[in-house]
């Protein structure tokens, strides 16, 4: 009994203590920390950068919208390799590899937000 009421009280810990540090990223996978941590040690971007989590053509996706004009949003997979820049550059269009991403993905998730001010 004693050792059943010592697990659930450190499971309480242990979950309300990963919520509080789970503030801005909720995947963990060492690529994202790292992209995480690179916009953290720039300036604030306008708009403030941010990482969403999609579904598209059978994959899990990880998509970084186009922090200022003329620049190319990001899609990167689930290894964190550049699948493709979906929209923005000099056409707004993106480089052309992906034309149906915003038309073919779904179940968005906000993974990390940059909450900085400037």
């Amino acid at each position: 009994m004693k050792a059943a009421t010592i697990a659930l009280a450190l499971l309480a810990t242990l979950a309300t203590s990963g919520a509080a540090c789970a503030t801005k990223v909720q995947a963990t996978a060492p690529w994202l920390d790292q992209l995480v941590a690179r916009f953290q040690a720039e300036a604030v971007a306008n708009p403030p950068r941010r990482i969403l989590r999609y579904r598209y053509r059978g994959q899990t996706v990880y998509y970084v919208p186009p922090s200022c004009c003329d620049q190319p949003g990001i899609l990167y997979d689930e290894a964190g390799t550049q699948v493709c820049e979906p929209d923005g550059g000099i056409s707004g269009r993106g480089d052309g590899r992906c034309t149906d991403f915003h038309e073919q993905r779904s179940a968005e998730s906000l993974i990390w937000s940059d909450s900085r001010s400037r």
